[in-house]
């Protein structure tokens, strides 16, 4: 009989999938015994029951990769410490190249997986055909095997995450919908059930694919959206091995596992097929969809030529069931950015299974402390933006994501639909001049230019193609001449009132309370000393003062400033992001550009860096900001965005003799990682703090007014850090670095690059990573120590540093003249010199 409703609980978990089950389960081993489970059905009704159980570990990024390791060490221990069994096993699973840019993508993947401590091992065909003899490797150039991964029975495991709870003292109440979050006064207040309501302290919704509905109610975006996924489960086969391990060919869209003596086969399309666009029903219960044959028979086919054992099997069940995929393929979770204490763990991309473990631990350690364990940005569901509960949005968008999963993931790669949600005044005149657009946060974003007629390709590759050298051309020209970057994608946060100041004192690491005019780049923290963000603040006026953010933290920085400004006086946050264009006109010839289409005085004397001053410019007006992100003079112009095609269009006809050249992200990168700036979200996160990330110079540590995060830096003050960005260089290496990649020390592995790419002035791959010694990570440490970077599997000498290689003394920033080649560290050169 089910347990009485109960009037109030701390932990409240909305869903009984195994994403639920396991935060209730990680929850009690927190200590926690007030949780309480709510489900609307039967455990498992939604998802989890129909579920391929596959177990892989090797995932896009270290902290999903770090939840699916999670996950697999703690199933093989979950039958013991719960008395369920699981049917977790690990036979291995092998993933098929036939194609040389899948093979590289797979050693450079392989690279990856040893830099966040699983083992891959890269192997021929013949040894792929020896481990499993059902393949056919006729034109097969390579294979990925992991050793450790495996598969589990999925409704088994969340029985065993459910008993685990229940010992632990959460009490799970099947048949009991939520059919409201109450919310009061900006909190969490409880949720309501036909059986009454429930007081709560935090609560959590972990409901699938019916999460983006209850959470639109509170006008809160969770992006998600269900689509049919197709499986056939063979007859038997005779002699089918019992350890086969699991077989991916990405290419042919298929995975297959074995399954009680038979073979289930699944499939990730090309094009999937969005369901439930006008909500999920409440009774959508342990139910499938009508099969679609047709759909999926060109994938069944490749699986065939792949597996022939399967050309003489029937098929004994062909399942079409419903899984939520995001429009990143990225999971959501944590806090609702406007309300405090509700939380959300949903959008697994049909990787709930083999991350369930990991993000029942993460979300049950974020709601305990308030904080994620660790970095956990890729999947924040703050990341999101209002549009994307867009339902038509989402429909085109995750017809492509069940794809993307298994897509080439390709450098700088964005999708191919729902694209065009967001675009500067100045996108046609950007497309006209060879713009390749890329997208961040829905915006539209030149990354380089092909030429006005030139197509350009909609990605870049792993070699030196086109986008490679047209990137070069625009990277060099921001070194010798002048270029324009179109950053309308930044966000703009207007904070105003008598207290503006003291809150942003209290949040800011850096002194903001400087001169009207004045520019300030500081870091915001977390209380455990982590980077929440970094932005710039400009003074504008007595009591107002202009936050300028990326695109993509703009929802996670406004839900930080209107947390902060609750309680703190006299105080107002809003957002002006719409209201703004920017241009940055940037290189050495930039002063004599913007002399040229502006009266003002651009010297020096009169418009030192960090000013921020509003200057004529063509026939309108704008806010000239004197700062750089590429290690170049330049100036960001943040307009008012019904003035910027004509500014922009005054550039550009008074450049032409200037040889001013556009420019597009993907230059912005390599300047930057040249000239040593951090980026946040690659090089810097929340749990990295500003002495580790060598940031330690946006710290005022002589300011009256204290700041959040202080008692941790004055804890690191003294000490060398064990763990610190270092920047690298790799002098001869032909392959290309994009991050992720491997660094070794003296032949042990100490860290991996966050960020890289290739440096045109310093002439070889450049990169930024954490790197980790129990001694601290000192210059003398780096100096004695024999670097190298791994690229798909090969190693490549490197060169170590905690100062950038190129303008250490920033000379170029400042106005002062000196040839870029000048201005290469001699460590550096001396390494190129040698044979």
């Amino acid at each position: 009989m089910q347990s009485k409703l109960p009037s109030h609980a701390e932990y409240v978990i909305v869903g009984g999938g195994i994403i639920g089950l396991s935060t209730a389960f990680h929850l009690t081993r927190l200590g926690h015994h007030d949780v309480l489970l709510l489900e609307r059905d039967q455990l498992t009704c939604g998802t989890t029951w129909h579920a391929a159980g596959l177990v892989t570990q090797l995932r896009a990024n270290e902290n999903m990769a770090k939840l699916a390791q999670y996950t697999a060490g703690l199933f093989h221990e979950l039958e013991n410490l719960t008395g369920q069994s699981t049917g977790f096993r690990q036979s291995g699973s092998i993933t098929i190249a036939a194609t040389p840019a899948r093979l590289e993508e797979l050693k450079r993947g392989a690279s990856m997986g040893r830099s966040f401590g699983l083992e891959v091992e890269m192997i021929d065909a013949a040894e792929a055909k020896r481990r499993v003899p059902l393949l056919d490797v006729a034109d097969v150039i390579g294979a990925a095997w992991i050793p450790s991964d495996g598969m589990t029975s999925p409704v088994d495991t969340a029985r065993a995450f459910a008993a685990g709870a229940r010992q632990g003292g959460a009490e799970i109440l099947e048949r009991t919908p939520v059919t409201r979050i109450i919310v009061e006064k900006g909190r969490i207040a409880g949720v309501e059930t036909a059986e009454g309501v429930v007081r709560a302290e935090k609560v959590v919704i972990c409901t699938g694919m019916w999460t983006r509905t209850l959470a639109a109610e509170l006008n809160w975006t969770v992006p998600l959206q269900a689509a049919e996924h197709f499986y056939v489960v063979t007859e038997a086969i005779a002699d089918l091995p019992s350890d086969l391990p699991t077989i991916r060919d990405m290419d042919a869209h298929f995975y297959a596992k074995p399954d009680a003596g038979k073979l289930l086969v699944g499939f990730f399309e090309t094009r999937g097929k969005p369901w439930g666009m006008d909500g999920i029903p409440h009774d959508f219960s342990f139910d499938s969809l009508p099969d679609d044959f047709e759909h999926i028979e060109p994938y069944l086919i490749n699986a065939m030529r792949r597996i022939p054992a399967l050309e003489n099997v029937g098929l004994q069940l062909n399942f079409n069931g419903p899984e939520s995929f995001t429009p990143d393929n990225r999971f959501l979770l944590g806090p609702a950015p406007d309300i405090a204490n509700l939380y959300v763990a949903a959008g697994f991309n049909s990787c709930g299974i083999e991350s369930s473990g990991g993000a029942g631990k993460v979300m049950a350690e974020w709601m305990s402390t308030g904080v994620p364990a660790s970095d956990y940005w890729e999947m924040d569901v703050r990341r999101a933006m209002p549009f994307q509960r867009n339902r038509r949005y989402l429909r085109d968008r995750t017809g492509e994501a069940v794809g993307n999963l298994w897509a080439l993931h390709w450098p700088h790669k964005s999708p191919e639909t729902a694209r065009d949600v967001r675009v500067s005044p100045l996108h046609d005149r950007l497309a006209a001049a060879g713009a390749n657009f890329g997208e961040a946060a829905g915006w539209e974003r030149a990354q380089w230019f092909g030429g006005a007629e030139a197509p350009t390709s909609t990605h870049a590759t792993f070699g030196r193609d086109d986008w490679f050298k047209a990137s070069g051309a625009e990277h060099e020209a921001t070194r010798s001449g002048v270029t324009l970057f179109d950053q309308t994608s930044f966000a703009h946060l207007l904070v105003q009132g008598r207290d503006a100041l003291a809150l942003l004192q209290r949040l800011s690491t850096n002194n903001v309370d400087v001169p009207v005019g004045r520019i300030v780049y500081t870091p915001w923290l977390n209380e455990r000393g982590g980077m929440e963000s970094d932005v710039t603040i400009a003074r504008t006026g007595d009591d107002e003062l202009l936050v300028v953010t990326a695109a993509v933290q703009r929802i996670r920085d406004l839900a930080w400033l209107r947390m902060h400004a609750k309680g703190a006086g006299h105080v107002f946050v809003t957002d002006v992001s719409s209201g703004y264009a920017c241009l940055s006109v940037m290189g050495p010839r930039s002063r004599e550009l913007l002399m040229r289409v502006s009266p003002a005085d651009f010297s020096d004397a009169a418009f030192p860096f960090a000013t921020a001053r509003e200057i004529e410019i063509g026939y309108g007006m704008a806010f000239a900001f004197r700062m750089t992100f590429v290690g170049e003079l330049g100036w960001e112009l943040h307009i008012p965005v019904e003035q910027a095609l004509g500014i922009y269009d005054a550039l550009v006809a008074a450049g032409r003799d200037l040889s001013l050249r556009h420019a597009g992200y993907v230059a912005l990168n390599t300047l930057r990682l040249e000239a040593g700036y951090r980026d946040w979200g690659s090089d810097v996160s929340d749990e990295d703090t500003p002495l580790e990330s060598g940031l330690g110079f946006t710290v005022a540590w002589k300011k009256a007014e204290d700041f959040i995060g202080r008692t941790v830096l004055e804890s690191q003050r003294a000490l060398v850090p064990r763990r610190r960005l270092v920047q690298l260089v790799a002098p001869k290496a032909v392959p290309l670095m994009f991050g992720t990649e491997p660094v070794w020390r003296n032949g042990s592995l100490v860290g991996y690059l966050r960020s890289a790419g290739f440096g045109h002035t310093l002439g070889c791959g450049v990169g930024m990573g954490y790197v980790h010694s129990e001694t601290g990570v000192s210059a003398e440490w780096l100096a004695q120590g024999t670097f190298e970077i791994e690229i798909a599997g090969e190693r490549h000498a490197a060169i170590a540093s905690l100062r950038p290689f190129y303008d250490l003394n920033r000379t170029r920033v400042k106005g002062e003249w000196r040839k870029a080649e000048d201005l290469i560290a001699p460590e550096l050169l001396l390494a190129r010199s040698k044979e």
